[in-house]
């Protein structure tokens, strides 16, 4: 699972600047800039909010697209509010099986940089919030999946994302414990070297899914815990969200691989 980020408009910036292209980078900053919702120091992916992606179209440009994927099929307003909370993730496993992902995985593969992600660790019957991030604390390329929705009623365009997952290893099997799921959730996060790779159109995708998940495994994570990312005691978009709040009742406990 992948729910919760912290992105900045300079992790954003991170694949336009390789471009050396110092007046599209101004331009990115000055025109998409405002259209988002940057900076999120903690965002929920079901409040939708709208980021920039670096799509198979433009690899060096961003568009403005908001999180939760809505399928090019999806014919009215109501069908859409329906699927958008669940196209937040799309499992690597079955996104060339699921009607909602399956053109996306051949046409329109997109990366979605952040500065870290939130999760939750399940412990005596009670759940403690953790942000991971890289040990270098570069942003983190994550895979995800991306479509352009035509709205029936009004005829106008949404830009739309869903950020892809894996199965959990290292740090993440050890944070991410949620009874409820069979197995440790993650991110599907690419090297650098993997990023080309995702974003080509021409990619077999069942062929390369193993390089893809190798890969994965090479961006070293680190991890703390923060303070409550839901409830009453949630303290909203601020700055010290990603702060560390130390639990008397994990500090037994090594996270820092």
């Amino acid at each position: 699972m992948c729910y919760d980020v912290k992105t900045s408009l300079e992790a954003q910036l991170k694949r336009a600047k390789r471009s050396q292209d110092l007046k599209a980078i101004d331009e990115i900053i000055e025109k998409l800039g405002p259209l988002t919702d940057l900076p999120l120091h903690h965002a929920s992916g079901f409040s939708h909010p709208d980021v920039l992606i670096y799509t198979n179209e433009d690899e060096f440009y961003p568009m403005v697209a908001t999180w939760g994927l809505i399928p090019h099929w999806v014919n009215s307003v109501e069908q859409q509010k329906k699927i958008w909370n669940s196209t937040l993730n799309a499992r690597v496993e079955t996104i060339t099986d699921k009607p909602a992902f399956r053109d996306s995985v051949q046409e329109k593969r997109c990366i979605f940089y952040v500065d870290g992600f939130y999760e939750h660790h399940h412990c005596n019957n009670h759940t403690y919030p953790f942000y991971i991030h890289r040990k270098n604390n570069q942003p983190i390329a994550l895979a995800a999946l991306w479509s352009k929705w035509v709205n029936p009623e009004d005829g106008g365009v949404i830009n739309s994302f869903s950020v892809v997952t894996t199965i959990g290893d290292g740090l993440m099997a050890k944070i991410h414990n949620n009874p409820k799921l069979k197995e440790p959730r993650m991110p599907l996060m690419l090297s650098e070297n993997m990023e080309e790779q995702w974003l080509t159109s021409a990619l077999d995708f069942d062929k390369e899914l193993k390089e893809l998940l190798t890969e994965n495994g090479t961006i070293e994570l680190q991890a703390h815990t923060v303070g409550k990312l839901r409830g009453k005691s949630y303290e909203g978009n601020v700055a010290s969200i990603s702060d560390e709040v130390v639990y008397k009742e994990l500090e037994t406990e090594e996270w820092k691989f």
